[in-house]
């Protein structure tokens, strides 16, 4: 919803002026908002995406929601978020799986992240070893199904965390911004850093100055 000019109009209003279309003057009424920190004027721009990830990258994100509310002193949050939930549904479980060639070791300096790659006949192993997992999991989720327990028991039978969850995230777009900024860091965890990627192509041609001000030089 809305555009760079939305940011513009919404900073201007405060004058009783408008502009029809962006110019260079708005340009840099962009850049200075982004500079001085006037976030209010962005909070008018709201960006939805339907996202389709592994449990553990919706928790880590799902922090953004906790964490944008930056209205003054209010508490309230700008984002909106609604998850499928298998309290009522019963399609088919699909779970994230690293190849042998995607498992990372500890990092040496951090109690959190990872380092380089692991030895592949490692992976391998790991690899075969999860997907046992996963499907001795499904395989006991279904039978419980079956047997006539409920849909919101019986997930507790399913590996969690690299299972798939789909979800509409509406957010303004300093709340995006500021998701991205953390996110692409070379310091987070590569499987949102892929979505925050992503994120970034979808948004960047519907509001071009405001993002590219917004995002951390």
């Amino acid at each position: 919803m809305g555009s760079d000019l939305s940011v513009v109009n919404a900073a201007r209003v405060s004058y009783a002026k408008e502009s029809s279309e962006l110019s260079e003057r708005d340009i840099k009424l962009i850049k200075f908002l982004a500079r001085e920190g006037h976030t209010s004027p962005f909070r008018h721009v709201m960006l939805q995406f339907e996202v389709y990830a592994p449990l553990m990258v919706a928790r880590q994100w799902w922090k953004y929601v906790i964490g944008s509310a930056h209205m003054e002193g209010t508490g309230e949050s700008l984002e909106a978020w609604n998850e499928s939930s298998r309290r009522y549904i019963t399609e088919e479980p699909t779970f994230y799986i690293p190849s042998s060639d995607e498992w990372r070791s500890k990092p040496e300096n951090s109690k959190q992240g990872s380092g380089d790659i692991l030895d592949q006949e490692l992976g391998i192993k790991l690899t075969a070893e999860l997907q046992n997992y996963i499907e001795l999991g499904v395989q006991k989720y279904e039978a419980a199904l079956k047997d006539g327990l409920c849909a919101e028991q019986a997930r507790l039978f399913l590996p969690s965390y690299g299972m798939y969850v789909r979800w509409y995230w509406t957010a303004s777009l300093q709340s995006v911004c500021h998701f991205l900024n953390q996110r692409l860091e070379h310091d987070a965890q590569k499987e949102i850093q892929d979505y925050a990627k992503a994120i970034l192509e979808l948004s960047k041609p519907l509001f071009p100055v405001s993002i590219h001000e917004l995002m951390e030089k």
